[in-house]
């Protein structure tokens, strides 16, 4: 019966058609209006649908991982119980319309299941993980429900979140469309995660490698929207904390963050998207400046003299290049030595007269 399918545009003409031409019985019209009213009906959310979810996700949770046990070298055999999980994971993110709702999440014991699936060895099922917790952790959702956020916050901390995320952001692969979504939904979660906690600013760097991969996204010559984003996630990690700032400086960090802002010491950004992430690299670069160890990095590392050059090129970074050494030479006798020993006196006093600007506009 065509009543079945009253969704399809085409169908519903045809029973338009049908009831102006007095064809439909009172029938037809009673099911098309039935049908109608169920797709137009919005799920409640409150404590029922929830336990509703969560005992329908853990069955198909089940079902997978005896399916993957039993025939572990047919994948065949356990596609369908992989297409159901992904299916009941797709309805978990209901939830994030009733944020009220997560400490009876948390209290439902199903947080450390659903954040070891980012383990999983289908990799789209880790998608699905990153995407859920995403909407789960959005700055809008949250915004007016601070306890109900940091109950989840704390729940997924617990039960190792940000090493799963981080570890799986590592098999992640950019060129990959799906995966390429999913870093950005990585790292979005983690900025949320912070937003709540800002405590997880150190823990994600102390418990994970994430430092690691974000110094190697920004050393990529190629910009895309997750080397922006990267350079956003690493300057947030380096605003307020001591301890990142002298972790990233023992590994590097000073001499990547040069590199990558060399790039662009005799051209500007093509895009407003790459002018932010020139001034995130930037601001990079002025944390890393603060620890006073960074600071003799930065001048072994000819920091001083790739600042003057930028300076003199009078590109976009120009008064980025002036900010940056001012932190450096801030209490600081030997970056002050080398500025003036590379004769940044002269590109400064031209700055302080007004000649760069007028050559720039």
């Amino acid at each position: 019966m065509e009543v079945a399918n009253a969704r399809n545009p085409a169908t519903k003409r045809k029973f338009d058609d049908a009831v102006s031409n007095g064809v439909a019985t009172d029938v037809d019209l009673s099911l098309l209006e039935a049908i109608e009213k169920s797709q137009n009906a919005v799920e409640v959310l409150d404590l029922r649908t929830l336990k509703k979810h969560v005992l329908s996700f853990e069955r198909r949770l089940k079902e997978n991982i005896e399916a993957r046990l039993k025939y572990p070298n047919q994948p065949d055999r356990f596609a369908d119980s992989e297409v159901e999980l992904h299916d009941e994971l797709q309805k978990l993110k209901v939830l994030a319309g009733a944020p009220e709702l997560y400490p009876d999440l948390v209290s439902l014991n199903v947080v450390p299941s659903i954040v070891d699936l980012l383990n999983h060895d289908n990799t789209d099922i880790a998608i699905d993980v990153v995407q859920l917790l995403q909407d789960l952790t959005d700055e809008d959702v949250l915004d007016d429900n601070d306890d109900s956020a940091r109950v989840l916050v704390d729940a997924l901390v617990d039960n190792s979140a940000l090493e799963l995320l981080v570890q799986n952001l590592h098999r992640l692969n950019d060129s990959d469309p799906d995966e390429n979504v999913a870093v950005y939904g990585t790292l979005a979660t983690v900025e949320n995660l912070i937003e709540v906690k800002p405590a997880v600013a150190e823990l994600v760097c102390e418990k994970t490698k994430l430092l690691k991969w974000l110094l190697g996204k920004i050393k990529v010559r190629e910009f895309d929207s997750n080397k922006q984003y990267a350079s956003e996630i690493l300057a947030i990690l380096l605003q307020s904390s001591t301890v990142n700032q002298k972790k990233l400086g023992q590994m590097n960090g000073v001499d990547v963050v040069l590199q990558a802002v060399a790039m662009y010491k005799s051209k500007d950004p093509k895009s407003s998207d790459e002018e932010e992430m020139l001034e995130n690299l930037f601001d990079c670069l002025c944390c890393l400046l603060m620890p006073l160890e960074n600071k003799e990095r930065f001048v072994k590392a000819e920091g001083v003299e790739l600042m003057i050059i930028i300076m003199k090129q009078k590109k976009l970074a120009y008064g980025s290049a002036i900010r940056a050494l001012d932190f450096a030479m801030t209490k600081y006798p030997p970056a002050c030595e080398r500025f003036v020993d590379v004769l940044g006196l002269k590109t400064a006093f031209a700055a302080f007269m007004g000649k760069a600007s007028a050559t720039t506009t």
